[in-house]
């Protein structure tokens, strides 16, 4: 999986702050490694200079292969724990695909035996 980060010019984003971020991408969506070819990591802080609650935002997308991208959003107080509400969210949304895909691979397997009356 490439992880690629988008991120607000207003936001210092050396390799120290990335590097964090990658390490816990890649240990929370381990599991997805092999479907998930590419990941955008959009970050911005939606009040700029001020100081707000809840204003820094992760939008995650996730690019799987003969599928639509699945993006995901979070705001936090810190870029850390949007990126980590964020991963939890695309968890979820990725389990969700997943049990309707494994769901429909099944019922197209029963079908498969089955003769129709004509």
């Amino acid at each position: 999986m490439v992880i690629q980060f988008d991120i607000a010019h207003s936001i210092n984003a050396n390799d120290a702050f990335r590097a964090p971020l990658i390490e816990m991408l890649n240990e929370k969506l381990d599991r997805f490694d092999k479907n998930i070819s590419h990941l955008e990591v959009h970050l911005s802080d939606e009040d700029g200079p001020k100081k707000g609650v809840n204003d820094k935002r992760c939008l995650l997308e996730a690019h799987i292969a003969g599928m639509p991208h699945v993006v995901v959003t979070n705001h936090s107080d810190s870029y850390k724990q949007a990126v980590d509400g964020a991963a939890h969210k695309l968890i979820g949304s990725l389990n969700s695909i997943h049990g309707r895909l494994e769901h429909d691979h099944k019922a197209a397997k029963q079908n498969e035996g089955v003769e129709l009356d004509d």
